[in-house]
């Protein structure tokens, strides 16, 4: 790694530079935001643009163009979402260079204006060129740019970036901020839509490190079951959140789950929150299938017809908010003594974890302050669940403190199988490619479902994905399963044929010794440690000369 921006320049004919290199002008360890500076052969390209101060960008323009560079700061922008540390930057980008062309989803080219809700904006101030999905663009001259859906947020993307040399295609993958979970209101990224990639370096988030989070749906029903407290305790709820993304999410689940479904409750959505779930509406087409099911049926977001109401916040009502217990939504930034008056209900601030919001520790109100979980990005287990699935030969984590960061850099199953970056802001990576690279082995797929449970029927859900796996036609040979617990998890095996054949012989091993009859077998498998099929799986007529025989009920009824 070096510390040197002049050397990131166009290599002259005949140099032997790295054809990939990476330099962070910020990496987001803080509240700093994200600008990444990549180069791909003679390609210069920008990844998100979160700086506040884009002045940095300008030096060594000088220097770049008397060897012949644009002098430009880069040759193109990619923006992965509308999010301010990954694109608060790219007004005053744009002004100091207006010739420079940034590119984005076509969901996120329209988001990007809430960045500027402060600033005086002309009447068409799209200078955002959209980019489609899934769909490979040469973007420039043996460059090739190709955007997936993320998750996270409506039209983040990870960017896929091809650069084809006569020897050899380069791929780069920047996944910007990813969540494979499904949230209310995104789908999460698909991993199968990756697979096979080839790539050579991933640019990835690492903003939980090494943390795991519970279930999606269980962080979402902790979370609705503590409002759902509070507003029973006669106490109201305070949601400070940023504009776009958990705002509208919280809202939608508030809107839907079945602690607040016909609740004579009314929620107040203020500020920029409020302006984001606007403009969610004119991307419902966008929006996922359930989503737009929603809406077809009940307005989205505004709506006081149905309980709970949803109601835009205005002065005029600050005064209704001290008559019965309610829940607001309202900015990161908001000063919450504008809600907390003295002659109001008791108050419960609730703080998402992980997102540095500050808030007042004095109110005219009562007020309790706690934090929750409900996660907008991928935790430790997602974040090297991706990795390994796309075997790149470099990874460099970039977006999260220097401690988690270092605990993702600090696994022993990274660092075995891949080179392993972290830079800080200003440090240039190079990213040699290694011809004879040895790919790491794919590791076994874990399978996110649901578990639901109705009546006197438990019904698991699991994604369609499981059936790609050639095992998985010897699972569901006959459709039926056996269940057993292994200590705290509860572990499936698909019946064979021949096992309900043998069940339904009516053979009975008990005058047999064989593993069938043997204490130790449990799930046609060896618990014995003593003997040499301990923890081999076995079948029923088998032996070993290390056989217990099962106690028969005589001889229990004896003892």
């Amino acid at each position: 790694m070096r510390d040197d921006l002049s050397v990131f320049t166009r290599p002259n004919a005949g140099e032997s530079a790295h054809e990939l290199e990476c330099f962070p002008y910020s990496v987001q360890h803080q509240d700093e935001g994200v600008c990444l500076l990549v180069r791909m052969g003679p390609h210069r390209i920008l990844l998100d643009l979160g700086l506040t101060d884009v002045s940095v960008l300008a030096r060594g323009l000088t220097k770049s163009a008397r060897k012949g560079s644009s002098p430009l700061p880069a040759d193109l922008v990619l923006i992965s979402h509308a999010h301010p540390d990954h694109a608060r930057g790219l007004r005053s980008l744009h002004q100091a260079f207006p010739l420079l062309p940034i590119y984005a989803s076509e969901v996120t080219s329209k988001l990007l204006p809430l960045n500027w809700l402060d600033q005086e904006l002309p009447e068409n101030p799209s200078f955002c060129h959209a980019l489609p999905l899934r769909s490979p663009i040469e973007i420039q001259e043996g460059l090739i740019v190709e955007l997936f859906p993320a998750g996270h947020l409506p039209g983040a993307v990870a960017i896929l970036l091809t650069y084809n040399t006569l020897q050899k295609a380069y791929k780069l993958l920047y996944t910007g901020d990813f969540f494979l979970s499904n949230s209310r209101l995104v789908e999460g990224l698909r991993l199968e839509e990756l697979r096979g990639l080839n790539l050579d370096v991933l640019v990835i988030e690492g903003s939980y490190g090494t943390s795991r989070h519970p279930h999606r749906r269980h962080q979402e029903n902790q979370l609705a079951e503590r409002i759902d407290r509070a507003i029973s305790d006669r106490t109201s709820v305070i949601l400070p959140t940023p504009a776009l993304g958990l705002g509208q999410e919280l809202l939608m689940l508030l809107r839907s789950h079945h602690h607040f479904t016909g609740k004579n409750l009314d929620i107040w959505v203020d500020g920029a929150v409020a302006v984001g779930c606007d403009a969610y509406l004119e991307l419902l087409p966008h929006l996922p299938s359930s989503v737009q099911n929603f809406a077809r049926h009940q307005p989205l977001f505004w709506d006081e017809r149905i309980k709970p109401r949803v109601r835009r916040l205005k002065a005029e009502n600050i005064a209704d908010l001290a008559n019965s217990p309610c829940i607001v939504l309202t900015d990161s930034t908001a000063d919450l003594n504008k809600y907390c008056q003295s002659n109001s209900t008791p108050w419960l601030i609730l703080l998402p974890e992980k997102i540095n919001i500050q808030v007042n520790q004095q109110y005219l109100a009562p007020t309790t302050i706690e934090n929750y979980l409900l996660a907008q990005h991928s935790d430790g287990p997602g974040t090297t669940q991706l990795i390994h699935n796309l075997r790149p030969q470099h990874v460099v984590f970039v977006h999260g403190s220097p401690a988690y960061l270092a605990d993702l850099t600090g696994l022993e199953e990274l660092q075995n199988r891949y080179h392993v970056h972290s830079p800080a802001a200003g440090i240039l990576v190079e990213l040699p490619i290694g011809e004879t690279f040895l790919q790491p082995s794919a590791p076994e797929t874990n399978y996110e479902g649901e578990l639901t449970e109705l009546g006197t029927v438990i019904t698991v859900t699991l994604p369609d994905l499981v059936t790609a796996d050639p095992r998985w036609q010897q699972f569901a040979d006959t459709g039926l399963i056996e269940a057993r617990w292994q200590g705290e998890e509860l572990v499936l095996r698909g019946l064979s044929q021949r096992e309900l054949l043998n069940q339904n012989s009516g053979h009975t091993w008990f005058d047999t010794d064989c593993c069938g009859t043997c204490r130790y077998q449990r799930g046609q498998r060896c618990w014995n440690p003593v003997s040499p099929l301990y923890n081999f799986k076995v079948t029923l007529e088998g032996y070993c000369p290390a056989f217990e025989g099962l106690s028969t009920p005589n001889t229990e009824s004896e003892m």
